[in-house]
């Protein structure tokens, strides 16, 4: 088979970087190359049209790869390239990932837990703000919108919360031991109860509604095999709860429980309420999900109870969501976890991508234009002017060099207060990456997993259609 002859096209700024990333890269994948050097100065700034009118593809080429940050209509670049045009990733440094990455396989998503998400506290709550949190706990991947009551008394107004929440399309569960609040609560279209023991079992006969069967005394199961029978032989649908404690609680020995129903009762629908481990430990929630989630795939745990109340747990729904389909494809197919969904990689990186500190230097010396760039290496933010290269591992040492780095010691002209908020916003984001091990890209949100906010450009500028042939974009625009 003739290997791919790959034509990239970038700007002066980025030729020598471009070059010493695609060379390794070649050798590695196995393909030919050619750069084209585009006269503009900075290659985030190109567009389709313009680059049209000024480039030339080599013959040989059988893909041609432009800048990530080349937005817009790509038809003219199809109409006058003699192959297939891709936009490449926005930093370079991501070529080789963009080389090897692989599509999530055809059936990856699917998933067989069911996800209960509780509003707690329900009596204490408008009913404005119930429906407020439902619908962003909906949103998130909640299957049942869980309606939390309070122990030690009886919430009259509970039917109400329910059907309003029914109106809305929403499956719900009502979380009480309270017949005196379920009753109404089923009577309103709630589906499951949350939960049956001893005390009210027999009140359950009446509710037409399936159950979540708990233990009398969860730390021997004392009471839960007779409430199983008992609804059983009365036909009420069920799932088992054996009832997750929080670790200095008995954790280690509760989740050995689950495994213990799994032997006693091998076809038995089974739930885990995994807030108790969420909620009560100084943990980030995300990888606590991730691996309780695989427990219960690998047990057949098909419903989980979560919460989202604690501020280090507060996106618990959306990673049970990407968990359960991470889970299901790992166990279904027996493949590792892992390479299929990022999104629960949320406080550092997979990868850190820095640029050589000896690379920016050089870019120290080719910068003409006023613009300033940020890089986060080697434990230092860097700045980079033209002729000018400051660095240090605290961003208001690396302002203070910049205020004294004009004519003598002066303020830089380009410095005005509305600069300088962006150099400091910037250099937020590049100390936040090195401190926590995330990749820095300037004017790009950092990756924060599912929780990641998009942040638009305020630094690169469209090309201007005054910008003559050897000038860059942001000469012609004054960008700041």
């Amino acid at each position: 088979m003739p290997r791919d002859h790959i034509h990239f096209v970038t700007g002066r700024l980025a030729e020598h970087a471009l070059k010493s990333v695609v060379a390794p890269l070649a050798t590695d994948v196995g393909f030919d190359y050619t750069v084209e050097v585009l006269p503009i100065t900075v290659a985030a700034l190109m567009s389709p049209e313009w680059i049209a009118k000024h480039w030339h593809v080599s013959s040989k080429a059988t893909r041609v790869i432009v800048p990530g940050y080349c937005e817009g209509d790509m038809s003219p670049l199809a109409v006058s390239s003699p192959a297939p045009v891709e936009r490449g990733p926005r930093d370079l440094r991501q070529l080789h990932a963009h080389f090897k990455r692989q599509s999530p396989p055809s059936d990856y998503g699917a998933f067989d837990v069911e996800i209960i998400a509780e509003i707690n506290h329900c009596p204490r709550l408008p009913l404005a703000e119930i429906l407020r949190q439902a619908a962003l706990l909906s949103s998130d991947g909640a299957d049942f919108i869980d309606v939390g009551c309070d122990p030690g008394g009886t919430w009259n107004g509970v039917e109400h919360v329910v059907r309003a929440l029914r109106d809305e399309g929403y499956r719900v569960s009502v979380d009480s031991l309270n017949p005196a609040e379920i009753a109404p609560a089923v009577d309103a279209g709630a589906e499951l109860v949350l939960s049956v023991n001893s005390s009210n079992r027999e009140a359950a006969l009446d509710w037409g509604a399936e159950v979540i069967v708990t233990p009398d005394v969860p730390a021997t199961l004392e009471g839960l095999d007779e409430t199983v029978d008992f609804l059983a032989r009365h036909g009420v649908p069920l799932r088992i709860d054996p009832i997750l404690e929080p670790i200095g609680f008995g954790f280690a020995a509760s989740l050995g429980r689950y495994f213990e129903i799994r032997r006693r009762y091998p076809d038995a629908e089974m739930m885990m309420g995994i807030g108790n481990l969420t909620e009560l430990t100084d943990v980030d929630s995300a990888g606590v999900n991730a691996v309780l989630l695989g427990i219960c795939q690998e047990l057949g745990v098909r419903s989980v109870l979560t919460t989202q109340v604690i501020n280090w747990a507060r996106t618990s729904v959306a990673e049970c969501d990407v968990a359960r389909r991470v889970m299901h494809h790992a166990v279904t197919h027996r493949v590792l976890p892992k390479h299929l969904d990022s999104r629960l990689v949320m406080l550092r990186d997979a990868d850190v991508l820095e640029t050589p500190v000896a690379a920016i230097a050089e870019l120290a010396t080719q910068v003409r234009d006023n613009n300033y760039r940020i890089y986060a290496t080697a434990g230092e933010v860097h700045l980079v002017g033209p002729g000018l290269h400051l660095h240090d591992a605290d961003p208001f040492v690396v302002m203070e060099q910049l205020r004294q780095a004009g004519p003598d010691g002066s303020l830089p002209k380009n410095l005005d207060p509305g600069h300088a908020f962006y150099l400091g916003y910037e250099m937020c984001k590049a100390l936040t990456a090195l401190t926590l091990g995330k990749s820095y890209r300037q004017d790009e949100s950092l990756d924060w997993g599912l929780a990641t906010r998009s942040e638009a450009r305020h630094y690169l500028k469209r090309p201007s259609a005054k910008a003559k042939p050897n000038e860059s974009p942001d000469d012609a625009k004054g960008a700041p």
